[in-house]
Parts: structure tokens; C-alpha cells; sequence
């Protein structure tokens, strides 16, 4: 195994990408940092090197721990990289937000107009 992979492969056998085309189109949009700046799907990576992936908010920051080309069971996955403390915080922080967040459709009280309702919207713009 060498000590050094392509960015595209690692991302797809660490199955942060469901296929290495969706991780080049990724990479290729600016949504992946290695080392604080961006990077283009050859780039090669090696163990310590830390990615800042960004598929939703707030974005995930690993270390590389192993560089591995092959992708196999999610377990065996999981053994390529460590989360950051903070990033694990982050998430933790932006999951609790989400969950004392309003719920949007509380909103809407009433739902849609109704019939009535037009009839007066109509009536209030003067048509």
C-alpha cells in the first residue's frame, strides 16, 4: 500500500461519495479543503493531512489516518480518518439548533385559503 492516494479515490473508498464521479464533481464545485485550501480531484493526499468537507451544514473536518484506494464495508471505512473535536461539537451544536427550532408549518395556522379567504385577498388587491 503506498503512502499517498488521489483525493477523488480516498473521498469515494472513505465513503463520503456514493461514486468517485459525484467526489470530482464535488471537489471541482470548491466543496473540499485540504489543508485550508482547495484542491482538484489528483491532488494527493497521505496520512495527516486534514479535509474540510462540505456536504451540509455545518461542514465535516477529518484528519486522514490511513490513505486507502479501496473502497470496502463501512466499518472498515470508518478506520481511515478521525473527526475533529470540533467539528464533532459543531455538529452536535447545529443538531441541537435544529432541534429547538420552530416548526416551519407552525407558520401557516390555517393552511391554504380557502375559497372565502381568496375572495377577500382579491377584494384587498381591487380586482
Amino acid at each position: 500500500m503506498s503512502d499517498k492516494v488521489r483525493l477523488d479515490k480516498w473521498l469515494w473508498a472513505a465513503r463520503f461519495y456514493k461514486t468517485r464521479s459525484l467526489a470530482v464533481q464535488e471537489i471541482g464545485k470548491g466543496r473540499v479543503e485540504v489543508n485550508g485550501q482547495a484542491a482538484k480531484p489528483a491532488r494527493e493526499i497521505g496520512a495527516g493531512d486534514r479535509l474540510r468537507i462540505r456536504k451540509e451544514d455545518p461542514a465535516i473536518e477529518v484528519v486522514v489516518l490511513l490513505p486507502g484506494a479501496l473502497r470496502g464495508p463501512a466499518v472498515v471505512a470508518r478506520t481511515l480518518y478521525e473527526e475533529t473535536p470540533e467539528s464533532i461539537a459543531a455538529r452536535e451544536r447545529a443538531a441541537e439548533l435544529r432541534r429547538l427550532a420552530p416548526e416551519p408549518s407552525l407558520a401557516l395556522a390555517d393552511g391554504r385559503p380557502t375559497k372565502r379567504d381568496r375572495r377577500l385577498i382579491e377584494r384587498l388587491r381591487g380586482k
